[in-house]
């Protein structure tokens, strides 16, 4: 007679373990600056407000007696020439609304 054998069930695979990632301490993202405009360099031929208000802040100065018109003309060029000569601006070019020439506008008539 044959011998039952006994049917042990195979063993099953030992489960995997899947290391889950630790997670790491979260930091607060930087907050997004808002780097504010640069101004434009303003020179001959250029139009709009903020020529309107260079005209304006040289009228202030006695630099500037034309027409208020937002329009950036010879005279208004010459102006700004003058303007940088007597306070010693070189970090813009000779007649250009730039930078250094705003910055030092600006701080010598706090308005238009």
């Amino acid at each position: 007679t044959p011998t039952p054998t006994s049917a042990s069930p195979s063993p099953s695979p030992t489960p995997s373990h899947t290391a889950s990632p630790t997670p790491s301490p979260t930091t607060a993202s930087p907050t997004p600056r808002t780097t504010p405009a640069v101004a434009p360099v303003l020179r001959r031929g250029d139009t709009g407000p903020q020529v309107t208000e260079l005209q304006q802040r040289l009228r202030r100065l006695n630099l500037y007696g034309d027409q208020i018109d937002g329009v950036f003309s010879r005279p208004v060029e010459d102006a700004v020439r003058t303007y940088q000569l007597a306070r010693g601006i070189t970090g813009d070019l000779p007649g250009e609304y730039g930078a250094a020439t705003r910055k030092s506008l600006e701080a010598e008539t706090t308005r238009p």
